[in-house]
């Protein structure tokens, strides 16, 4: 069962300051927290793919507009206070392994080393529909 775990970002509730604010030390714990979740998923044949993303500042909104043609929105998003800072896709047993991966990421360290409890969404991959549809 594959599923897509998405770690979001939320300016609102949270008791950390921001990233930028964080020593260079608390920013490598982090980090090497991450890669540490990698270098698992892949030894445990899990990890499909896994990727930080760009801050909002750099994403962009994309819409069909007149004709087809793109209509581009630049980031940031002013009516969000939460972005996805990364994810991963996971191929495991039971929903029940893909909840518990969601919070083993959520303890991803923060200033001091205090787990973040960043919220980690857990979306079924769907498969594709019968041949015969």
């Amino acid at each position: 069962m594959k599923y897509m775990l998405l770690m979001q970002f939320s300016a609102a509730g949270t008791d950390f300051p921001p990233i930028h604010t964080w020593t260079p030390e608390e920013i490598s714990a982090h980090i090497a927290f991450m890669g540490e979740v990698n270098a698992k998923l892949i030894a445990d044949g899990e990890l499909v793919d896994g990727q930080g993303l760009a801050g909002p500042a750099q994403a962009k909104i994309v819409r069909a507009g007149a004709g087809g043609e793109p209509v581009v929105t630049e980031g940031p998003f002013a009516e969000t206070k939460e972005f996805l800072a990364g994810y991963w896709i996971v191929d495991v047993e039971s929903p029940e392994r893909a909840v518990a991966l969601a919070g083993w990421i959520s303890t991803a360290p923060g200033p001091g080393g205090a787990p973040l409890n960043m919220p980690v969404e857990v979306h079924p991959v769907m498969s594709a529909p019968p041949q015969d549809m």
